[in-house]
């Protein structure tokens, strides 16, 4: 039976491979953010350095990490632009990581990597602060404590378990004072913030919108926002009134609508009037925006009155919302809506012919039958409005995700009259164009609509899937209005909570048959109630959530600064004290260093010279010198002791506890005779 054991592994190898695996644990969420190349190299390097630990061959030397070095800095430059920057510098920090293992040789570079490791797991947060990634970190870095117990535990050969159990309890331990450290302690500002990523958005919106752009998103089910209701009766508003209002698009090329550069031109103060007319009853919300790296705040369509978002916000012309800097974290802010309304009902000249702009030349039948309009309602911009909707309401064209594909710059007159068929984007670029060419201002607004109701929470989940596109029309007396020209091609894109998904993938289809559909929804809606609560309770905890909380618990605005002075105090006396604790009783930290100076002194006292300062198998060579085969129960206690502390252990090797009782067990020989 011991033939077939496999022996275990040397404590090096053993403790080599456990700190490549952690870093390997560490990357892993890493993944979805770095570079293909990026996360191949690091791979590659990982792999490379276990096959070196597990078969004992050498490291490699200097030229050859300096080449690698090289080429990680090298391709990072490519890759960015620079070496300079979030991006390129979490690049750089997990392959100077990987790196820095193939020259791991000491107990010391072992702590270079921990605490590079430490540094690259607060790097996750530049990219995603939702629950999940706060769980993988969490696992992360109970894998680095694990790494560093094990490596304050020198000697002997401490099990995984022992390990394991021995980080949790310190993260146990830690709980209650990051608790209290996260609840009680003032929430300052950062002193500098990072460069902004722009391009890197991920809301799925920009300040532009070329024909397709929009099909794309309906294949992302990504969290886009999450709203709740306050209205008086506890519901929600019909699911075809909800419009969320994001970027508003005027200028047009051909195939591309563009935004003006955040609406400068027309920006206004938040807190300017808003000419409205036909508002229909207030309703309050309350939105939780994920991040998504641009300026403007989604909001219900049409929020007059500025969102309070605890930070500055101005309002453009066009009724968008913006903050003075882009959303890198979510963000919650309450609002008030009027669902049903006009606005605008002045239009200078320059907004009229911006309004009106239509590139020459183009889409001749769009602007030939628009003319035709014109012609038979006369002066009536109603009527006009109201006989292109009937015709995309006759049943000729149809709402698709995978439109026919147009390769001209005429993309009106192909919707109209060859491909009869589109996404939202088409239907709404066509019906602006066309509006325009009847002489009618017009303009395209982007954002989300309708969403899904989450029966866990009550709130309504908004996602990339639900982005859309509509049509604004300015008609004299009444001003701006919403006019969604998909709802007359599809209804159910509206009131029925019907969405287009591309077609279910092998994995969904077998996870189908493993789990029921119903069952599936209601573990994503569990789960998506409970990263509300995660962005409600931990993201969204701010200053004067945590001033209401102290005050509850008796803390006046005006102590609040003692408590932030007394925390701090408290800090410095348990650092002070830990630091006392440890420089007072150093020298028993090791257990078999304690019993091992007891033993010194007894020899000492037995009249043994140099006992504080010889090696054990030098004590015991000495004391049979000394004392000859009297002192052989001593010799081997020191030899075993020896054997414990830097040989690998085995089944016959004793414990310390057995040679702490084998030590209170010996006898000594008489005491040297001076």
């Amino acid at each position: 039976m011991d033939s077939t054991t496999t022996p275990p592994l040397p404590r090096e190898t053993r403790d080599t491979l456990l700190v490549l695996g952690v870093v390997a644990l560490v990357l892993l969420p890493q993944v979805a953010y770095l570079p293909p190349w990026a996360s191949a190299l690091a791979a590659l390097l990982l792999g490379w350095r276990m096959w070196l630990a597990h078969s004992g061959q050498r490291l490699p030397g200097t030229w050859l990490l300096a080449a690698l070095l090289a080429l990680a800095v090298g391709a990072t430059a490519l890759q960015f632009r620079s070496i300079v920057g979030p991006e390129a510098g979490v690049v750089l920090v997990i392959l100077l990581l990987v790196l820095k293992t193939l020259e791991m040789r000491a107990r010391r570079d072992a702590m270079v990597i921990f605490f590079l490791g430490f540094f690259t797991l607060l790097t996750l947060f530049l990219q995603s602060q939702s629950l999940s990634m706060a769980l993988a970190m969490l696992v992360a870095v109970w894998g680095l404590l694990v790494c560093l117990v094990n490596a304050h535990m020198p000697s002997g050969y401490p099990s995984l378990r022992q390990l394991v159990r021995t980080a949790g309890l310190l993260m146990l331990l830690g709980a209650p004072l990051m608790l209290v450290l996260f609840l009680a302690f003032p929430r300052l500002p950062p002193l500098w913030g990072l460069p902004t990523q722009a391009s890197k958005g991920t809301t799925g919106l920009s300040n532009d919108m070329t024909v397709g752009q929009v099909a794309e998103l309906a294949q992302n089910h990504s969290v886009a926002l999450r709203v709740r209701f306050d209205s008086p009766d506890g519901k929600a508003p019909p699911q075809r009134l909800l419009y969320f209002r994001g970027p508003v698009l005027s200028h047009f090329d051909g195939r591309n609508w563009q935004a003006d550069a955040d609406g400068a031109p027309y920006t206004l103060p938040a807190t300017a009037q808003v000419a409205a007319s036909g508002l229909g009853t207030a309703i309050d919300y309350e939105i939780t925006l994920e991040a998504h790296q641009q300026r403007w705040l989604l909001t219900l369509d049409a929020t007059l009155s500025p969102p309070d978002a605890q930070r500055r916000v101005q309002r453009t012309a066009d009724l968008q919302w913006l903050t003075a800097r882009p959303l890198t974290e979510v963000l919650r802010y309450r609002a008030q809506a009027h669902l049903h309304y006009a606005y605008g009902q002045q239009l200078s000249d320059f907004q009229r012919s911006q309004h009106l702009q239509l590139p020459p030349d183009l889409n001749p039948r769009t602007t030939q039958w628009a003319q035709t309009l014109r012609r038979d309602h006369g002066t009536d911009d109603t009527a006009i409005v109201q006989a292109a909707l009937n015709h995309l309401g006759s049943g000729r064209y149809v709402y698709t995700l995978a439109p026919d594909v147009v390769p001209g710059p005429h993309t009106a007159d192909a919707f109209w009259f060859e491909t009869h068929n589109g996404f939202c984007e088409h239907i709404a670029s066509a019906f602006t164009v066309l509006m325009r060419a009847a002489g009618i201002p017009a303009r395209i607004v982007t954002g989300y609509q309708g969403g899904e109701r989450n029966p866990v929470d009550g709130l309504w989940t908004v996602r990339q899937s639900d982005a859309h596109a509509w049509t604004e029309v300015w008609l004299p007396h009444e001003g701006w209005l919403r006019i969604d020209p998909t709802s007359a091609v599809a209804p159910s894109r509206t009131e029925q909570l019907q969405r287009l998904s591309p077609p279910t993938s092998a994995f969904g289809g077998a996870m189908d048959q493993v789990i029921s559909p119903d069952v599936l929804r209601r573990l994503r809606a569990n789960w998506e109630a409970l990263n509300h609560r995660w962005n409600d309770w931990v993201l969204n905890y701010t200053p004067r959530d945590q001033s209401a909380l102290l005050q509850r618990l008796g803390w006046t605005d005006w102590s609040i600064p003692q408590l932030a002075a007394g925390l701090s105090g408290l800090l410095a006396l348990a650092t002070l004290g830990a630091a006392w604790q440890r420089w007072r009783r150093r020298w028993v930290t090791d257990p078999w260093l304690r019993l091992m100076q007891q033993a010194r002194q007894q020899l000492q006292r037995q009249g043994l010279e140099h006992a504080d300062t010889r090696g054990l198998q030098a004590l015991a060579a000495a004391a049979q010198a000394q004392w000859g085969d009297e002192s052989q129960p001593l010799q081997q206690w020191l030899l075993q002791m020896e054997q414990w502390r830097y040989a690998p252990h085995g089944p016959q090797t004793p414990s310390l506890a057995q040679l702490r009782r084998a030590y209170r067990a010996l006898i000594w020989p008489s005491p040297r005779t001076p």
